[in-house]
């Protein structure tokens, strides 16, 4: 009986230690989180820094405003490497695109072409081996203080632990709506299918042709939706050591660099926008929209059944669901998601 007595007493006085520990670890994660709010702006930032050149040809090389417009294969047609000097690379006839990062610097790559809707998809292999402290982006942008903006991120980790799957959306510059995943594969070992759809009604993430996340147009609540700014498929590799990997406790290797991603098998349907003309080639007031459907897509039951069995499982952060963050309550689209 003392004995009993005796253990129950020490497991009572390790109580607080371990509730201690709990809270800390939760903090942990939340400041996580809040830092990761930041790598939007540190992207776009990092971005416009000198060491981050436009690839020209020779006919160019006088001209300092001039980005080159290769010919030739896919992603030469609609892609431009945008900075990082000579760290972006167009292979196999314009069919595949790496991109790496070193200590001085990492590279890019956008469209040539501003969308107002679109079903865009890319194959990515992402940096493999120890990534932590690396970032991949996919992602849509409009420009300027209150732009709109649509978010795959990619933040590395040590050898052995997962990637973690960063979502986010901007509307007249207001984020704050993130949800994160655990990938349920290697994104190292082969390429993986990311897709986003983005319409009048919603958006919606995808991997590998599977729905992830739908974020619905919630503008008959007063929630301000990416509607109305023509926006570029913009994709980054870069070191933000500072933050990426488990709130910045875990610094790049340089010892591992170059890291490399590579893209391929780019397709896409969209509204091309025309400052010309400041419209765009889809008339999204008529209808029916006939080969351009995915203007209207929504979720169906069966897939959003689908995508809340996936959330389940893998999803490790949602925004809706973060009393400490808004301890107001929820944002209002969330009831809609």
């Amino acid at each position: 009986m003392a004995r009993f007595s005796s253990s129950s007493s020490r497991s009572r006085s390790s109580l607080p230690y371990i509730i201690l520990l709990f809270v800390a670890a939760l903090f942990v994660f939340k400041i996580d989180v809040i830092i990761s709010q930041s790598f939007s702006s540190a992207r776009r930032n990092l971005e416009k820094t000198p060491n981050h050149i436009l690839v020209k040809s020779k006919s160019q090389e006088t001209d300092d405003s001039t980005p080159v417009v290769l010919v030739n294969g896919t992603f030469h047609k609609h892609f431009i490497l945008s900075w990082g000097d000579d760290r972006g690379k167009i292979h196999e006839n314009g069919e595949l695109l790496t991109l790496s990062l070193d200590k001085q610097s990492g590279s890019g790559f956008q469209s040539k072409k501003e969308y107002l809707f679109a079903k865009i998809d890319m194959q990515i292999k992402l940096v493999p081996g120890n990534s932590a402290g690396t970032v991949t982006t996919f992602y849509l942008s409009s420009q300027g203080n209150k732009h709109d903006e649509i978010d795959f991120e990619f933040l590395g980790n040590s050898t052995g632990n997962p990637y973690t799957l960063h979502t986010n959306i901007f509307s007249l510059g207001q984020g704050n709506r993130e949800q994160q995943f655990f990938l349920w594969f290697d994104p190292t070992a082969d390429y993986h299918t990311y897709s986003i759809l983005w319409n009048p009604k919603c958006i919606i993430f995808y991997v590998d042709g599977t729905p992830i996340r739908e974020y619905k147009n919630a503008e008959k609540i007063g929630v301000p939706f990416p509607k109305y700014q023509p926006m570029r498929l913009y994709s980054s590799l870069w070191n933000a050591d500072d933050w990426a990997t488990q709130g910045g406790r875990v610094k790049t290797n340089w010892k591992l660099a170059p890291f490399i991603a590579s893209y391929k098998n780019f397709t896409y349907e969209a509204c091309i926008y025309s400052r010309l003309t400041s419209s765009s080639s889809c008339n999204i007031d008529s209808s029916p929209f006939g080969n351009n459907a995915w203007l209207t897509h929504e979720l169906d039951r069966r897939s959003k059944a689908k995508m809340k069995i996936l959330q389940k499982k893998y999803m490790i952060y949602d925004y809706c669901k973060d009393k400490w963050r808004f301890p107001k309550g929820p944002a209002p689209e969330c009831k809609l998601q």
